[in-house]
């Protein structure tokens, strides 16, 4: 495992460390030699387009309290129709995130489509595509819409790191055809945190944790004209591509 550990936040940032022991494989995680021993640095970080910003320890017990009584359902609206579904496309494998990043039209060429952000607007071409890709889990948060905004990465151990966002999304409702496979990826998710979600703040996983995730691709355009990338300082995504939404997720070995 890598000895740079610059891709952790500092100290001061960390209100909570919690140990998370090493899981044996199950359902929902499936893993080669079961699910690793980490440990979760919780902080109050939060992306830099939110409006709020969260950054002193004493806030840390009353943003826990609000996200102890989110739900689990899917509460936002910006392109919730292709957020919700799953594209129609065969599966292409990635060994690595910078390959699947290599793939993407860029994204000038993506913000230039001017893809509306209404609730009913669906994939464009570009984003009919669905992956698989081996990438390590960094960071997590919690997002307004209950999403868990998961960062992925390449390698620790190589330089340099490239990041992507993937979205484990909250869920559609019952009578959705993408219901099942999104649960059953939530699921996966809070087992392999053994239900220490992440709350507003970005969670990061020490050491990141090794995963395959399956998923559609998805152009973020509400963050598309102007304004900073989502992502914690360290981590980054190189894009606004996302996988939106993951459809599986599992560990596995190095």
């Amino acid at each position: 495992m890598a000895t740079d550990q610059s891709y952790l936040p500092k100290e001061d940032a960390v209100v909570q460390t919690i140990k998370v022991p090493a899981a044996a494989p199950g359902r929902g995680i499936v893993a080669e030699a079961g699910a690793p021993a980490f440990q979760i640095l919780r902080t109050m970080e939060i992306d830099p387009t939110d409006a709020e910003k969260r950054s002193l320890p004493e806030e840390h017990a009353a943003v826990a309290a609000a996200a102890a009584v989110q739900g689990d359902n899917f509460a936002g609206s910006d392109r919730k129709a292709a957020k919700l579904s799953i594209a129609q496309a065969t599966v292409e494998p990635f060994a690595d995130i910078a390959a699947l990043l290599k793939s993407l039209p860029p994204d000038e060429k993506m913000a230039a489509l001017n893809i509306p952000i209404a609730s009913t607007s669906n994939r464009v071409k570009e984003e009919k595509r669905n992956v698989t890709v081996k990438a390590w889990l960094y960071a997590a948060s919690r997002e307004k819409d209950n999403d868990f905004h998961t960062i992925l990465g390449t390698d620790p151990s190589k330089t340099p790191r490239r990041f992507m966002n993937a979205e484990v999304s909250g869920l559609p409702p019952a009578s959705s055809a993408s219901r099942s496979k999104l649960k059953a990826a939530r699921d996966a998710f809070v087992k392999l945190v053994q239900g220490n979600t992440p709350h507003a703040g970005y969670d990061f996983y020490k050491p990141p944790i090794p995963v395959t995730i399956d998923g559609s691709l998805f152009f973020d355009a509400t963050h598309s004209h102007g304004g900073a990338t989502p992502g914690p300082a360290k981590t980054k995504p190189n894009s606004i591509w996302e996988i939106h939404p993951v459809t599986s997720l599992t560990t596995r070995k190095p």
